[in-house]
């Protein structure tokens, strides 16, 4: 008698589907995917839409950590023990369409499909990159470097495929927070950068390729490093 042989298991087909312990969930833009403190059960993985990762000190203060784009897991401390707290808060900036994965579902895929521990192995790979590409760009670049970089990446610059040059709605506070400066001066940057022919925006942002050259070359006017004139 033949065997049956088991149909290969493909990680996009299972994250698009629901099932045992996974469903689909559609959410508002401002809402809470979860928040920092609760319960760590489940994982999430962004369908489409765009997010954010921040984080609340003692003091009440607020820090944007990092961007989530399609194709990232967040919640993923989940998985590293029992009753873990939530050490951040992931808050949707766009519509989004995430998949929920119960903790317990999650641990038996990965032990069982080698196909998905390995897609999720390159994400976490991908992930500790691009944390390390942050620091270093946070300890070496200027201010106005590192928001041309965000900006690029929030454009999906890099990525194969042709990039989204209108980016989703972002505040010039949470800019601020992720780069480590003040609202004004991420006002005087955009507007340099606007002046320059490299983005234009008004409801909306729009980043030009011509942006890479500020993170690429550093080629900017000598005006790189000024700091924006304050009124009296």
């Amino acid at each position: 008698m033949e065997l049956v042989r088991k149909s290969e298991f493909n990680p996009v087909t299972y994250l698009a589907n629901t099932g045992a312990g996974r469903r689909l969930i559609r959410y508002r833009p401002k809402a809470a995917i979860f928040i920092q403190g609760g319960l760590a059960d489940f994982v999430f993985y962004l369908h489409s839409g765009r997010a954010k990762l921040t984080v609340v000190s003692k003091r009440g203060k607020e820090a944007t950590v990092t961007l989530l784009a399609p194709g990232d897991f967040v919640g993923e401390e989940s998985l590293a023990g029992t009753k873990k707290s939530r050490m951040a808060t992931a808050c949707t900036i766009t519509t989004c369409v995430a998949m929920k994965i119960d903790k317990l579902e999650m641990v038996r895929v990965l032990h069982e499909e080698p196909a998905f521990a390995a897609f999720f192995l390159k994400f976490m790979l991908d992930k500790g990159m691009r944390t390390q590409a942050d620091l270093i760009d946070q300890l070496f670049n200027s201010s106005e470097r590192r928001l041309a970089r965000i900006l690029l990446l929030m454009a999906d610059y890099g990525k194969s495929g042709e990039p989204e040059t209108l980016i989703p709605p972002i505040t010039q506070e949470t800019l601020a927070e992720m780069i480590g400066t003040t609202r004004s001066r991420v006002s005087f940057f955009m507007n340099r950068f606007r002046k320059l022919g490299y983005i234009e925006y008004k409801s909306r942002i729009r980043v030009y390729k011509s942006l890479l050259n500020v993170v690429l070359r550093d080629s900017l006017p000598e005006e790189n490093s000024s700091r924006p004139k304050l009124l009296d």
